[in-house]
């Protein structure tokens, strides 16, 4: 289970901003890395927003960089929100498996091994950013997953 089925699976889709999907809005393909910034720009406009009405907001992106999570963060605090960070720690191959088996949105291959070589240093990094939780999920705890929402 990627990332976006797991978002898809435990929220609502309104609370999910995710940044495929703004480049697909922008372009009209999901994969069109050429209009990041422009998506980017968009999505932490729209987490500015659910966040000043008090929305939970889930960011449906790798934020494998140091920077973009920076961001993130900065925006959360400037709303006073806690932030909860949800990482995914599957073995490459699997990785690799499952994009194959993506029937339209598969990725570059290339792609993929950047990004497992980029994880293991963005997964070090989480332990001192400014997260109220910290949550890695893998092949034995992924699907035993749950949410739990706080009551206000």
């Amino acid at each position: 289970m990627g990332k976006s089925t797991f978002a898809a699976r435990h929220f609502k889709p309104t609370e999910i901003v995710s940044s495929d999907r703004l480049r697909a809005i922008i372009s009209d393909d999901e994969n069109d890395q050429g209009v990041n910034r422009a998506a980017f720009g968009l999505l932490h406009r729209i987490v500015r927003a659910r966040l000043a009405l008090g929305r939970l907001t889930v960011v449906d992106a790798t934020n494998l960089e140091t920077s973009a999570r920076r961001r993130l963060l900065r925006i959360a605090r400037d709303y006073r929100t806690p932030v909860v960070a949800i990482a995914f720690d599957f073995p490459l191959e699997k990785c690799l498996k499952q994009n194959r088996a993506r029937a339209q949105r598969g990725v570059d291959e290339d792609v993929v091994l950047r990004h497992a070589a980029q994880i293991q240093k963005a997964r070090a990094r989480l332990a001192v950013e400014s997260y109220a939780r910290i949550h890695v999920l893998n092949e034995t705890n992924v699907d035993d997953a749950q949410i739990k929402r706080a009551r206000h």
